[in-house]
């Protein structure tokens, strides 16, 4: 379990723990949630499908539990889940409880929660989790910034400021699309050069996922000129980056080495309506992992951002979902697609002990 924590993939916003659990001497609440969006792909064919099986059902009732608003559907469907979670549980781990799992906390999950939610509102509107949160930000963390004198008054001006900041950014995102934005270039060639450039750049250093999207470069390119038929592209320049700032702020990496380690970030594509009946796809959208992210500039036209792509499918038409996660492979066709049209970066994490079996992590909340 330490060796697979350690391997799991990183995610913008998910902490890693690239040395295991081990070195942990303390695990904060904050870490403790990033563990449990991932936990399930830790323990998958270690333990049995039964306590797998647990796992789902808890993150299932944690989802659900987060919600602000509460329809009477909602709650029908929290309690559905608190008694499947709660059978198993019981069934799994009562002969090592000498209580026989008689403990007041899970009576109360069980048989109050739901009604305690009809009278008062969300759970968390009245644990303490929310709050723990919001003094380490506003209050440790403000701090830790002051001089230590007047305290509560620099405090709160530190306060005042992130919000003003918080609120300018935001209007600022509302008025105008932000643009993309590229960086960390790392090559620069002409089209017509581009097979010379690429023999010139083969080393041992670049890793299999660049060295595809080499391989795969002039094709793919190929037939997205004849798909906008572009006829002549002799003054073509290409332009290759690590990373790119997407619309919607989520940063697009491709490169052999990000903070010592290589990063291709896994994207979601929405399908056009007219071909969903078509592919099959998880709810209208397909995956792909990115191998090279690049601008093309044409004369007189303006630059294409597309990114070279290699597409998952799913791993079998019969169970395409395992722990209620599409379970992908990836496939041999690629294609230059426009970076606009990537929906998100989701997380995919591989499956382990098996060879090309791949997870989409919907434990990402």
């Amino acid at each position: 379990m330490n060796e697979r924590i350690g391997a799991i993939p990183r995610y913008p916003g998910l902490k890693i723990f690239s040395k295991g659990l081990q070195s942990i001497a303390r695990l904060t609440a904050s870490e403790h949630r990033d563990l449990m969006k991932v936990m399930v792909f830790v323990v998958d064919g270690l333990l049995s499908d039964d306590l797998s099986e647990v796992y789902v059902k808890w993150n299932e009732m944690y989802i659900l539990s987060r919600l602000e608003i509460f329809k009477e559907s909602d709650l029908e469907k929290f309690q559905k889940a608190i008694n499947e979670w709660a059978d198993l549980f019981v069934i799994l781990f009562r002969k090592k409880s000498d209580s026989k799992m008689k403990f007041p906390k899970f009576h109360s999950w069980i048989f109050h929660i739901v009604d305690t939610i009809r009278e008062y509102g969300a759970i968390n509107g009245y644990t303490t989790e929310t709050y723990e949160s919001l003094h380490k930000s506003y209050v440790k963390t403000s701090y830790r910034l002051s001089n230590k004198k007047g305290i509560e008054e620099q405090i709160m001006k530190t306060i005042r400021h992130k919000a003003i900041i918080k609120q300018r950014v935001t209007e600022e995102l509302h008025k105008t699309p932000t643009a993309l934005i590229y960086t960390s270039k790392l090559f620069e060639f002409k089209l017509l050069e581009t097979f010379i450039f690429f023999e010139q750049k083969k080393n041992p250093d670049l890793i299999e996922n660049m060295i595809k999207g080499f391989a795969k470069f002039l094709e793919c390119l190929d037939l997205f000129f004849d798909m906008l038929d572009i006829i002549s592209a002799e003054d073509c320049r290409i332009k290759i980056f690590g990373s790119v700032t997407l619309k919607n702020i989520n940063i697009l990496r491709a490169t052999n080495k990000f903070q010592n380690r290589p990063w291709f970030s896994n994207i979601a594509i929405a399908i056009d309506d007219a071909e969903l009946f078509e592919y099959q796809s998880d709810n209208g959208t397909c995956y792909a992992q990115t191998l090279l992210i690049t601008e093309v500039i044409l004369p007189n036209k303006s630059p294409f951002h597309l990114a070279l792509v290699q597409w998952y499918d799913f791993k079998s038409k019969k169970t395409p979902f395992v722990y209620s996660c599409p379970l992908l492979k990836l496939v041999e066709i690629y294609n230059f697609i426009e970076i606009e049209a990537i929906e998100e970066i989701v997380h995919i994490v591989s499956r382990f002990d098996t060879k090309d079996e791949y997870f989409v992590n919907k434990f990402i909340f």
